[in-house]
């Protein structure tokens, strides 16, 4: 089961953060590579700092394992990203 979006779903699924960088030239590129790519994040929000000069963009994610997480990026944005496990909670 891979799931995009705001953890719509119970605390069992693990969630993910994918992290990918990317130089300023490269912004087309990334954004181009979506493009006929099968994926729950097309069409949805990401943090991202292009606009910034950061050219960070940030997906968090619910899947099985970092794997699956992986496998919602197409590959050219996979070689740059790091899949990090995150944990649901709640800031008192």
């Amino acid at each position: 089961m891979m799931l995009a979006g705001p953890f719509p779903h119970d605390d069992e699924v693990p969630a993910f953060v994918i992290h990918h960088r990317h130089e300023p030239a490269e912004c087309g590129a990334v954004f181009a590579s979506f493009q006929g790519f099968v994926s729950p994040l097309r069409q949805r929000q990401a943090a991202a700092s292009c606009f910034y000069g950061g050219h960070d963009i940030w997906w968090l994610v619910e899947a099985d394992t970092a794997a699956h997480a992986f496998e919602l990026v197409p590959a050219y944005v996979a070689k740059r990203a790091a899949v990090t496990q995150v944990e649901r909670l709640v800031i008192p």
